[in-house]
């Protein structure tokens, strides 16, 4: 009796806390350490100028969301690019159309 039941979580298993990718977190991290820079560099006088400097922070941020039947925004994003730059075209005959070379003879 050798039968084996595989969780559904066990990709998860390979991820950092569950959520998240090595790249993930380096993405997010960079976009972090882009708006601390910002923040340090540039006066805050105005608040467009302060969305403008946490806007590496809020876009990294949301690409990394976790959201379910995906890893991520990023992954979506990825496939939805994928899925539109690479359109097969294919083509259906019909269930009764023959597909090999047809060799007719004709007796004259």
């Amino acid at each position: 009796m050798n039968s084996y039941l595989i969780p559904a979580n066990t990709k998860s298993g390979r991820l950092i806390l569950g959520i998240f990718k090595p790249f993930d977190l380096i993405l997010f991290g960079t976009g972090i350490i882009i708006t601390v820079l910002f923040m340090a560099t540039m006066p805050l006088e105005s608040t467009l100028v302060t969305v403008v400097i946490m806007l590496p922070a809020l876009i990294t941020g949301f690409l990394v969301i976790p959201i379910p039947y995906y890893h991520n925004m990023l992954s979506v994003i990825l496939e939805l690019i994928e899925f539109l730059t690479n359109q097969r075209n294919y083509k259906w005959k019909g269930w009764c159309a023959s597909y090999g070379s047809k060799k007719t003879s004709a007796k004259k």
